[in-house]
């Protein structure tokens, strides 16, 4: 909860009001399991405020995208969120059999980004990195 109480004021301090409805979705968020729904949230925050709509779920989190508090991930055709680590960034390798999420530390890709920056003198940007693919427990299945 401290993370989430910096984040508050992280937002009040860059002129962000902040509502009953975005520290609702905010606490989902960082209360849920790992990667969450557009759809888990908007549900979970109807159970709390029922005149909730979807439109102002997906601004709220798209605005905390944006302010960097959660860290958005393609699985499948569908966008998951989670809350930012507030130690460090991480990225995400995503089975493309069971869509399953799973975290990649970023210490994995900073052999891949010297390689880009010395190379080709191209800074990536891998704050927000996605690696499809198949995961163990579904390669054995195959």
């Amino acid at each position: 909860m401290p993370h989430l109480m910096h984040t508050f004021e992280s937002m009040r301090s860059k002129g962000y009001r902040l509502t009953p409805q975005r520290m609702l979705i905010l606490t989902i968020v960082a209360d849920g399991d790992d990667h969450m729904g557009v759809d888990q949230v908007f549900r979970k925050a109807r159970e709390t405020y029922p005149s909730m709509d979807l439109a102002t779920v997906y601004r709220t989190l798209h605005l905390f995208r944006e302010l960097g508090v959660v860290t958005e991930v393609a699985i499948g055709d569908r966008r998951h969120f989670e809350l930012t680590d507030p130690n460090g960034k991480h990225n995400h390798m995503v089975c493309r059999v069971c869509a399953g999420a799973f975290n990649l530390s970023p210490h994995y890709l900073e052999e891949f980004q010297r390689t880009l920056v010395e190379e080709f003198g191209f800074e990536p940007d891998l704050d927000n990195f996605t690696v499809a693919g198949v995961c163990s427990r579904c390669r054995s299945f195959q």
